[in-house]
């Protein structure tokens, strides 16, 4: 499946391609198995880059992670071996129907030279039910979590020695049937690759403008929104390099007639504000199916719920709110957050023509500011916490 390296190898015990597992939500489910790990060391390792002005996602370490998979001999033994291209047929149903979704995750090295993982069966739970929208097999969550902690302990040296910098983990899930017709693949490949990183904006930790307009519409009742799927992605590239030509560097997605505020970029969406009832209130757009169960976002729920310092809500917001507010002086903060850039404020929003300026305080006193800083001494184990996980 990877183009052929020297290697050595290491092969674990006989696979049992159908055994039983029970998943997180308790049913019998078919998996792999990472005790059966075949694993192939590259005989030729690549320098470490430096991380300054490293591009988001240019570099990938020297092993990956792949798990065929065939509806006649199920899953076949999960194997790390060294990075390289896939071979897949001109068919296969992944480039023609988009039978694809992929995660994104990342590894932490602290200053107590421990790496760490936050929160990732959050990942791997969104992962399997993502896969369950695209008609691709289940496996055991916990399985798939073990393989992944095994490929970066291979390549634990990857991870960056900084606290400005970490390790993206990409695990991605594609349909390999080769054949034309469009129905539930007979072959699927799990893959997981690794990359290490700095910021995701080249702006590093500044806010961002934003360019809100109904011409394009990222998700619909009914659709994937909720789902990491590929072509959500794809289907994004054209509004974002429009935003670009009215001088925003992300689009703000808006969704029915009276203009819901939904995500922004790749991002889930946070506001600060006093809202209708004179109420302290942080509020994001509800999980309804248009919106992507963000784990950034989950975390920040959470946290700002255990301060018990404001109100905290899941609801619909819209851009009459947004500007009404701002007329009246009830908007503190807006920010978007994500695996990639953790926190990210928001500055500016273009809309029907009109530039809404919004508050960013840039000396660290900001809501968004505090939440980047408790969320990152986490991932990078200066805050105790049972959301990480050791590798």
């Amino acid at each position: 499946m990877a183009s052929a390296a020297a290697s050595a190898s290491v092969t674990g015990a006989p696979c049992q391609q159908n055994a039983h597992d029970v998943g997180s939500n308790g049913a019998a489910v078919h998996s792999f198995k990472a005790s059966n790990m075949v694993i192939e060391m590259s005989q030729t390792p690549k320098p470490k880059p430096e991380m300054t002005g490293l591009a988001f996602g240019t570099v990938f370490t020297d092993h990956m992670l792949t798990i065929e998979w065939s509806s006649g001999e199920g899953w076949q033994k999960p194997h790390i071996r060294p990075f390289g291209n896939l071979s897949l047929h001109p068919a296969c149903s992944s480039l023609h129907y988009a039978v694809q979704l992929f995660e994104g995750m990342k590894a932490y090295r602290g200053q107590d030279n421990r790496v760490r993982l936050f929160r990732p069966m959050l990942n791997m739970n969104r992962m399997l039910k993502s896969a369950k929208r695209a008609c691709l097999p289940s496996f055991n969550e916990a399985e798939l979590l073990e393989c992944i902690r095994k490929l970066v302990e291979v390549d634990q040296e990857w991870v960056p020695y900084s606290d400005n910098a970490s390790l993206y983990i990409r695990p991605t899930y594609l349909g390999t049937e080769a054949s034309l017709g469009v129905k539930r693949p007979s072959r699927a490949l799990l893959y997981v690759i690794l990359s290490p990183v700095a910021a995701y904006f080249s702006t590093g930790a500044k806010a961002v403008s934003l360019w809100a307009d109904c011409k394009y519409i990222r998700a619909w009742k009914g659709g994937t929104g909720d789902c990491k799927m590929g072509g959500n992605y794809g289907a994004s590239i054209c509004a974002q390099y429009e935003a670009l030509d009215y001088g925003c560097q992300q689009v703000l997605w808006l969704y029915g007639d009276d203009h819901q505020i939904t995500e922004v970029g790749t991002m889930n969406l946070f506001l600060y504000w006093t809202n209708e009832d004179g109420e302290e209130e942080l509020a994001t757009p509800p999980l309804d199916g248009i919106i992507l169960p963000g784990i950034t976002r989950q975390s920040i729920l959470e946290l700002a719920l255990k301060w018990d310092r404001f109100k905290v809500s899941e609801r619909y917001l819209t851009m009459g709110d947004l500007q009404r507010a701002l007329k009246e002086n009830r908007v503190t903060e807006m920010f978007g957050s994500g695996t990639a850039c953790v926190v990210c404020p928001v500055s500016r929003i273009l809309y029907q023509g009109e530039a809404l300026e919004l508050p960013c305080a840039e000396d660290g006193s900001s809501l968004a500011s505090r939440i980047m800083k408790e969320l990152t001494d986490i991932q990078y184990g200066r805050t105790a916490s049972d959301w990480n996980f050791e590798v």
